[in-house]
């Protein structure tokens, strides 16, 4: 009964933003466009919450700083610049999260001997622990997320959001592309 007054009230507030929007003077207003956008940034934002609140939170860690670490995992020695890419963060937010991963011992940092300008970043073991601990339950709340769809369903929406990313990386807000 809670889910079905959760949705309701979603519906509803995406009812109410779409008819205030409807009441602005903006040239050719695309509501699915408005639609689909506030529909991944909301889910975008509550998957966030809860993962931080219901599994990160043992740890003391954040979502980037769980971004990074699982990147550091998968990936090896990373160069700071391409872990910030890979988390869609600056520079400095990388250097800041990497920062308080190195004082949790959980990475460690090396600079490159022939540009001391590159900065590299390992997981430790105490990292690898950490993550492989973690993993397990993230990938409940990963599984848990599709739960009510189909195996069409999902693949279905796996394409449509790479889509929606492989967008995201040739278009340009200002309207050059």
């Amino acid at each position: 009964m809670e889910r079905l007054n959760k949705r309701s009230l979603l519906r509803n507030e995406e009812h109410d933003t779409l008819s205030k929007l409807k009441q602005m003077h903006v040239e050719s207003l695309n509501l699915e466009a408005i639609s689909i956008a506030t529909n991944l940034y909301r889910s975008a934002q509550r998957l966030r919450v809860k993962m931080e609140t219901e599994v990160l939170s043992s740890y003391k860690l954040s979502w980037t700083a769980f971004s990074i670490l699982y990147d550091l995992w998968i990936w090896g020695r990373l160069e700071t610049r391409k872990i910030a890419e890979l988390s869609g963060i600056s520079t400095a937010t990388a250097s800041n999260v990497i920062k308080t991963l190195e004082k949790k011992g959980f990475c460690s940092k090396s600079i490159d001997t022939r540009d001391r300008r590159l900065v590299f970043v390992s997981i430790t073991a105490a990292g690898k622990k950490v993550i492989e601990e973690l993993y397990p339950q993230f990938h409940k709340g990963e599984t848990q997320l599709i739960s009510g769809m189909t195996k069409e369903e999902q693949e279905t929406l796996k394409k449509l959001l790479r889509k929606v990313a492989d967008n995201l990386h040739t278009i340009s807000f200002d309207g050059n592309q």
